[in-house]
């Protein structure tokens, strides 16, 4: 624990954690904005006891270039000069981004399977964390369509991959999956 926490210490995330403000505006469908969503990623990975910088500094800003493009201090060049780890930490917020080519959108199937089948191991690992944040917030969710797309679609092109990225972290995805579905079971009885 000792080591933990010292390597939490040595961890500068002021500046990432300033720079996802900027998601506080931005409403989800579960009532909440993207800032929350941001800083309860973080807390899923430092409770999995995870102590990579940049990791950790991409979970606070990891849906800025999609929830937050356009708007003053989103580019790559602030995130890049944030500090020392900027470079890297704009290549994992990237790499975890829908594409956008010619103006048309990955689709959500080929970006989720990009992710957890070539995506570096950061990248995967991240991806779990935001998914277990998204699946806890849909019980605030009342889309049921919504909910049980986004439940197949994690089911279909996440579930399969987890185990191999982070196998607690499998579980819990896994249980959420399950205790979500049976929710929306019940409530469509």
């Amino acid at each position: 624990m000792d080591d933990f926490e010292k390597s939490l210490r040595e961890i500068t995330l002021a500046p990432y954690i300033v720079k996802a403000t900027v998601l506080i505006g931005v409403q989800r469908k579960s009532g909440s904005n993207m800032f929350r969503h941001q800083i309860s990623t973080l807390g899923i990975l430092i409770d999995y006891k995870m102590v990579d910088p940049v990791l950790l500094k991409a979970s606070v800003i990891h849906d800025i270039f999609e929830d937050a493009a356009g708007m003053p201090g989103v580019s790559e060049d602030a995130i890049k000069s944030l500090d020392a780890d900027g470079e890297a930490v704009c290549r994992l917020v990237k790499e975890v981004t829908i594409r956008i080519n010619n103006g048309i959108k990955e689709p959500k199937s080929e970006f989720l399977l990009r992710v957890m089948t070539k995506g570096s191991e950061r990248a995967k690992v991240l991806k779990l964390a935001d998914r277990i944040s998204n699946i806890f917030a849909l019980g605030f969710v009342h889309d049921f369509a919504f909910v049980k797309k986004y439940l197949q679609e994690t089911k279909d092109f996440i579930l399969p991959f987890a185990e191999n990225v982070n196998a607690d972290m499998f579980r819990e995805l896994s249980d959420l999956v399950k205790n979500r579905s049976e929710m929306l079971e019940k409530i469509q009885a």
